[in-house]
């Protein structure tokens, strides 16, 4: 009996470390993250009905690992109640396939399924993640979400271009999450749906980086699959140097503004999404472990579909600068300067005025002082000759052909990724 009890006790120990960690020495760090926006284009064949008593499984890459995770769902634009089931998530074997044996289960304040009104999101319990053994040894893979919608959705909240491929049932098909095959998962989305962020259990001086912007930080014309934007070239530069401690989220939605849509919800959708004021809370304030966030945007302002005076988004920029700071007085903020798109092909940029205003807004951010550290994307990609892109950063990467000489590709991006000093991204007073 003796013999059994030591037995019985090594084993609780062996046992401790996961649970101890979970409570001491470390903490919740974002390592994934995909900004929402509302039903707009459509997404589903019928979007006043959205997602019909199916099963979502989204593939995600962490930037970071640990023992633990936690997803948050959102219904922030939808117009009823969704009730998310089934919710598992798993090691990603290839295409809508998991692992076996990695499929964990997920609750929500300990019940297996959750009824999230419209408007809110909601976080889920802690989840262990029981085949991370050495959370460095999974950098690059992915975790493949599974989770049912009950009846009709609605109108979806979603990231509309994931460059990542996802999977779907049948409508109809039921509560399919538990399946590690992919028989139940027949159709494709490049898009993520509900699933808006994704947080570990890490070491205490992990941290994450918010990479904030539009469809230059989306990675518009980067590779599908490829995870080749330019957060993603900066995180593999972090991970060399720091290792599983430091992770670079995606906080871009393509067509996004700082300072408009002045209005933006269900019943009035904007392709580019809320302006940032709108979604700085939820993109960026809410999320944990976030130490630096890098600012990349203007260009959508100054086109046609926005139209925005530069004191005007000089003035949009102040205010939601301003409000991080009350909030998050210890968080490093980064101005990017925003990149060319002189002569570009797409019908609303390229023409001169545009270009004229962002020049003026890139020298607001290089010298106002209103931000801790200016990266300077536009000296690393433009071609002072012609005012535009430098000529092998534009065919595009994503299906080929010519570009449009507003979004840089794979090697643009990698550029970029490249020309951003690592020092400038430690916490404050880490330095």
């Amino acid at each position: 009996m003796r013999k059994l009890a030591c037995l019985i006790a090594t084993c609780l120990l062996m046992s401790l470390p996961t649970t101890l960690g979970a409570q001491s020495g470390e903490k919740w760090v974002v390592s994934w993250a995909a900004s929402v926006q509302g039903p707009y284009p459509v997404a589903f064949p019928t979007p006043a009905a959205g997602a019909r008593d199916q099963t979502f499984r989204l593939i995600a890459r962490p930037d970071i690992w640990g023992r633990q995770a936690r997803l948050r769902l959102s219904n922030a634009f939808g117009t009823k109640p969704i009730t998310f089931g089934s919710v598992f998530v798993g090691l990603q074997l290839g295409g809508g396939a998991v692992v076996p044996g990695t499929n964990r289960p997920v609750a929500f304040g300990g019940q297996a399924s959750v009824t999230v009104p419209p408007g809110e999101s909601v976080w889920s319990d802690a989840v262990d993640l029981t085949f991370v053994r050495d959370p460095a040894e999974l950098a690059g893979r992915k975790l493949a979400v599974s989770f049912h919608v009950a009846g009709e959705s609605g109108p979806m909240t979603w990231h509309a271009k994931a460059l990542q491929t996802s999977y779907l049932s049948a409508p109809g098909a039921g509560a399919k999450g538990q399946a590690e095959d992919e028989a139940a998962f027949p159709f494709t989305t490049s898009s993520w749906f509900f699933l808006d962020a994704v947080e570990m259990r890490a070491p205490a001086d992990a941290f994450a980086i918010v990479a904030f912007g539009d469809s230059i930080t989306d990675g518009t014309a980067s590779t599908m699959n490829g995870d080749d934007r330019w957060p993603d070239v900066l995180a593999r530069r972090l991970r060399a140097v720091r290792g599983n401690k430091v992770a670079v989220v995606n906080a871009g939605i393509g067509g996004n503004q700082i300072a408009g849509p002045a209005e933006y919800g269900p019943q009035t959708p904007f392709p580019g999404g809320p302006a940032s004021g709108q979604r700085i809370e939820r993109d960026v304030l809410a999320l944990s472990g976030v130490a630096t966030m890098i600012w990349l945007e203007g260009i959508n302002d100054f086109s046609k579909n926005g139209n925005a005076a530069l004191d005007t988004v000089v003035a949009s920029l102040k205010d939601t600068v301003a409000r991080i700071r009350a909030k998050r007085p210890d968080m490093r903020l980064l101005g990017a300067t925003v990149t060319t798109a002189l002569g570009s092909s797409n019908a609303n940029h390229g023409f001169p005025e545009q270009d004229e205003k962002r020049k003026g807004l890139n020298e607001f951010i290089r010298t106002s002082g209103l931000f801790d550290g200016v990266v300077d994307f536009d000296k690393a990609v433009l071609d002072p000759q012609t005012g535009g892109l430098k000529a092998e950063f534009i065919p595009d990467s994503t299906a080929g052909g010519p570009g449009d000489k507003l979004h840089p590709n794979r090697t643009g991006y990698f550029t970029m990724g490249m020309a951003i000093d690592l020092e400038m991204l430690k916490p404050k007073g880490n330095r």
